[in-house]
């Protein structure tokens, strides 16, 4: 039989996968798969258990929210791992599975993974740790990491858009230099920027799947300056409902490489959870790093 390491997060979301472990793994052993289930009890625990067995898997899936699916794929890169790799998406949110239209059903996720053929999707690479779809910085970004699990698992997704309103009060500019590939620099006072790699944000921001490859070997950074008056404010929030990134405060481009010069107390979230800036940090593409199993029509 084939081997499978099975890294599960019984406290994402509303624990509402744990009602389906049973009929996951059934999933698996009728396909052939001789299944190591791994609960994870907290911070890095997912990782290190990935890193320490994944030499020994054929396949290797994840049942749980974006931190958990970070921590897998951290482990991975950690031990050199390139293994196919399932996501069972089981979170608040869910980011990297929405822009990957996975199923949300999940035993529908176990069998699509069965039935799935990898493709091959780039990882970012910031400073010393990993993420699969986001960098961001500013407005919004703390609200991941800074609501409690509890309310997650109470509101879901509403949670996150609770206490991004909350957070409206505290906004505040951040001086922020970015030198990107070919000499480019973008240098400004900043409310909000997002190093990704996905057509979903924190489940708040939304871009434009026809402007984002997550396998093309480029980032997508969206910057919002900020607005002046009024009518500004109003032309932002236009810009971003629409995904019509053209007006004077949003700068919207690609880039492989990228080198960000700030206070080296801006706070940053990577995937959802709390990373601590420096004066200098530099983001790079892993190209085609990870192979994700997905069915051919996903």
């Amino acid at each position: 039989m084939k081997k499978l390491l099975f890294i599960m997060n019984p406290f994402a979301g509303q624990r509402r996968a744990n009602r389906f472990l049973a009929d996951i793994l059934t999933v698996f052993n009728r396909a052939d798969y001789d299944v190591t289930v791994y609960m994870t009890a907290g911070p890095g625990d997912g990782a290190r258990a990935v890193e320490e067995r994944s030499a020994q898997m054929d396949l290797i899936v994840c049942c749980g929210g974006d931190g958990t699916f970070n921590e897998t794929v951290t482990g991975m890169i950690r031990a050199g791992a390139d293994v196919p790799l399932g996501y069972i998406p089981a979170g608040s949110t869910n980011d990297f599975a929405a822009s990957l239209r996975l199923p949300t059903n999940p035993v529908k996720a176990a069998q699509a993974i069965v039935e799935g053929k990898p493709r091959r999707y780039d990882v970012g690479r910031f400073g010393g740790r990993y993420f699969t779809y986001v960098a961001s910085f500013g407005a919004f970004t703390r609200v991941s990491y800074a609501t409690p699990q509890s309310v997650k698992n109470a509101l879901g997704h509403t949670a996150y858009l609770l206490e991004g309103i909350q957070e409206l009060s505290q906004l505040k500019n951040l001086h922020v230099r970015l030198e990107l590939d070919e000499g480019r620099v973008v240098e400004d006072d900043f409310l909000f920027g997002a190093i990704s790699n996905s057509t979903s944000v924190g489940g708040i921001l939304t871009l434009d799947p026809k402007q984002v490859d997550m396998s093309d070997g480029k980032f997508e950074l969206l910057l919002v300056r900020a607005p002046q008056d009024l009518s500004e404010v109003s032309e932002c929030l236009r810009a971003l409902q629409t995904q019509k990134y053209n007006c004077r405060m949003i700068t919207f481009l690609s880039a492989s490489h990228v080198r960000v010069t700030a206070e080296a107390d801006m706070v940053w979230t990577l995937d959802g959870e709390r990373e601590e800036g420096s004066a200098v940090v530099e983001a790079d593409i892993l190209h085609h790093r990870i192979q994700l199993l997905q069915r051919e029509e996903a």
